[in-house]
């Protein structure tokens, strides 16, 4: 979710929104319109770009009404603005026109950073962050926020399941909450996910690496290759395969406890603990090893090592598969 200041009401005089995640500089653009035409209906908003904005516009954009009229001024990628430009956004900061909400979208860094820095100082400012969202974690964390801002609750697994199916675009995980909430009574579940996102849950490459290290080798090798003919990234998979296979070797190397404990020392979150807890029944330390030097070998393939990609993510899924077989004769 976006992140905003402790000056938090959307009429302040400057929404700063501050990064490149686009669905998230849209939502703030959006809150402070709304908010504008809650207090007035009939509020007046103009959406420029730096070359819809050469000198002395500004002041005609912000010159009083006789009328009073509210105003909406949005600014899309402000970094791009010219210096002339900047001096008159400086300037209008000295003395801010009551009925005129100024929304400056800014790329963040450190072109046009003294338009930033000219905003905060003047105290005017309210400032929402906008970051592009790189991690799995802060998508996983997007999901969950999505979920209470519509006031539901949906399990962790429900949640990472979700962005394993969808991927990182926030706009096209925004929507998949949006539909499961819209549908879907009572506490969401990864089985719900699962009966939503069908194929495209199959196809993610957490889906392979999850049947390969439960030794579930012939529908690690079908989820594999519907990833393949979907146009999964070959590196994902095999990144997917590393995480999974080192999760079970940080697990047997860990003192036992509770998962809270647990994830503290190993850094994973507690669900996950108690997911790799059943993965890894019949794992061995050597197991581990084996399984590690084969998505390795798999890794040099997909990056130029082999010809043949899709033989050398098989061979590595086999392998992984072979290693976790003595689980009760799972396989």
């Amino acid at each position: 979710m976006a992140r905003k200041t402790a000056t938090d009401d959307p009429l302040a005089p400057v929404t700063l929104a501050v990064g490149q995640e686009d669905l998230l500089l849209d939502r703030a653009v959006r809150e402070v319109v709304a908010a504008a035409r809650a207090a007035d209906a009939d509020t007046d908003v103009r959406d420029l770009t730096p070359d819809q904005l050469p000198p002395g516009t500004l002041a005609e954009l912000t010159s009083p009404s006789l009328f009073a009229e509210r105003k909406v001024v949005v600014v899309r990628n402000a970094q791009d603005l010219s210096a002339d430009t900047v001096k008159e956004f400086k300037a209008y900061f000295g003395s801010p026109v009551e009925e005129i909400t100024l929304v400056l979208l800014h790329a963040g860094g450190a072109k046009g950073k003294g338009l930033l820095d000219a905003a905060r100082k003047s105290g005017l400012a309210r400032e929402v962050a906008c970051p592009k969202m790189t991690k799995p974690a802060d998508r996983l964390a997007f999901v969950r926020g999505e979920f209470r801002t519509q006031g539901r609750s949906a399990t962790p697994e429900a949640c990472q399941a979700l962005v394993d199916a969808i991927g990182s675009d926030l706009r096209e995980l925004a929507s998949a909450v949006s539909q499961l909430v819209a549908d879907v009574e009572g506490t969401i579940d990864e089985a719900v996910v699962g009966r939503y996102y069908t194929g495209r849950a199959e196809a993610s490459s957490f889906t392979v690496a999850d049947r390969a290290v439960e030794g579930r080798a012939a529908e690690a090798l079908e989820a594999l290759r519907w990833s393949l003919a979907t146009g999964v990234a070959p590196v994902l998979i095999t990144s997917a395969l590393a995480q999974g296979v080192r999760g079970i070797g940080k697990l047997l190397g860990a003192r036992g406890g509770r998962p809270a404990d647990l994830a503290r020392e190993l850094g994973m979150p507690p669900w996950k603990i108690d997911r790799v807890r059943q993965q890894m029944r019949g794992w061995t330390p050597d197991g581990v090893a084996v399984a590690m030097r084969a998505v390795a070998e798999a890794d040099a393939g997909v990056k130029g090592g082999g010809e043949d990609v899709g033989y050398a993510l098989e061979k590595a899924v086999v392998a992984i598969a072979r290693a976790a077989r003595s689980r009760g004769g799972r396989g």
